[in-house]
C-alpha cells in the first residue's frame, strides 16, 4: 500500500496493551516497548528497544509509546 508504513501499533485496548502490525500481519498484543521490539525481531526486523523509540518506520496511533493502557476508570475483563 503506498505511503503506509510497514509497522503500526494501535491505540490501547480498554484491557491493556496495545496491538502490533506489520505488512497488514498483526502479530500480538504489546505492553512494552521491549515486546514491539521483540515482534519486529521475530518478523525479521533486526531492531533493539531504543530504536522502535525513534524509527521513522513506526506508526504510533492513539497515544505515545509510554501509554500502553488500559483506559483509566475502565476495570479490565
Amino acid at each position: 500500500m503506498p505511503g503506509s508504513l510497514p509497522v503500526v501499533v494501535y491505540p490501547p485496548s480498554p484491557t491493556g496493551g496495545r496491538r502490533v502490525r506489520v505488512n497488514g500481519e498483526i502479530l500480538g498484543l504489546a505492553h512494552s516497548v521491549t515486546d514491539v521490539a521483540e515482534f519486529l525481531h521475530r518478523a525479521g526486523l533486526e531492531i533493539e528497544p531504543a530504536q522502535v523509540v525513534v524509527s521513522p518506520l513506526i506508526d504510533w496511533r492513539g497515544g505515545g509509546l509510554d501509554y500502553w493502557g488500559p483506559e483509566p476508570g475502565i476495570p479490565p475483563g
